[in-house]
């Protein structure tokens, strides 16, 4: 979280949107809900924001002036692992597909609930959040030259280190559960995004296919497809 000190911290998200009617309804849900919002109308803004404040989430249009929501994602993705929310048009399906393929954890379509969008980045913030220090913490998970150490948010594949996003790490997490086992898409679902999120398996196809093209630079392959029905880690 962006707080300091021994304080509890108040998580920081910056929305970017050129509709000003957009950012309203969503400062006001995110500020009765405790957060502190930045606004930004455009791309180039945004980045400025993201540069000068300490920010835990962004929730991002995609069509805008100056700098489209595509170019800002992968602008952040640069330099940073910051959880990233995409809305998005209905009819903007090809852009929120390559918009998770480039780095983004998560999309609302347009029009959007409040509420969803809320629970969207609670979940978000959550998935985030490391577990707070205290003994007998949870060990690093391994299989083979794969590890995921939860406490600092981290992945190797020896000793070469592969930088996931927030729900990249969470996929990967759910699919070392059970040696061998294959989980399904809706399984992957509740288990990195919590249950009642209604995520697509085009959109868990997506963030498996960046998890691998990651993997891939490093000379790995750990995932395995089980056609028909889904994925799991290869022994």
């Amino acid at each position: 979280m962006s707080g300091r000190g021994s304080e509890p911290s108040v998580a920081t998200v910056l929305v970017v949107d050129d509709d000003g009617h957009i950012r309203e309804v969503v400062r006001f849900s995110l500020e009765q809900a405790g957060y502190r919002v930045l606004e930004a109308a455009d791309g180039r803004a945004a980045i400025t924001l993201f540069r000068e404040h300490p920010v835990d989430v962004v929730v991002l249009d995609i069509i805008m002036p100056e700098q489209d929501g595509l170019e800002v994602c992968r602008r952040l993705r640069e330099r940073s692992q910051v959880p990233i929310l995409f809305l998005s048009s209905r009819d903007d399906e090809l852009d929120r597909i390559l918009g998770l393929e480039i780095g983004a954890d998560d999309y609302v379509t347009k029009p959007f609930s409040p509420r969803e969008l809320l629970a969207r980045v609670k979940a978000l913030l959550r998935r985030a959040a490391p577990p707070p220090p205290e003994d007998g913490a949870e060990a690093p998970l391994r299989r083979g030259a794969l590890t995921l150490d939860a406490q600092r948010c981290q992945c190797f594949w020896g000793e070469a280190p592969v930088v996931l996003t927030v729900t990249e790490f969470g996929l990967l997490r759910s699919l070392m559960g059970t040696v061998g086992r294959v989980y399904s898409r809706p399984e992957l679902v509740d288990r990195a995004w919590g249950y009642g999120h209604h995520i697509t398996e085009r959109t868990i196809d997506s963030h498996i296919r960046r998890i691998r093209k990651k993997f891939d630079a490093v000379g790995a392959d750990p995932i395995e497809t089980v056609y028909g029905f889904g994925y799991r880690l290869r022994d």
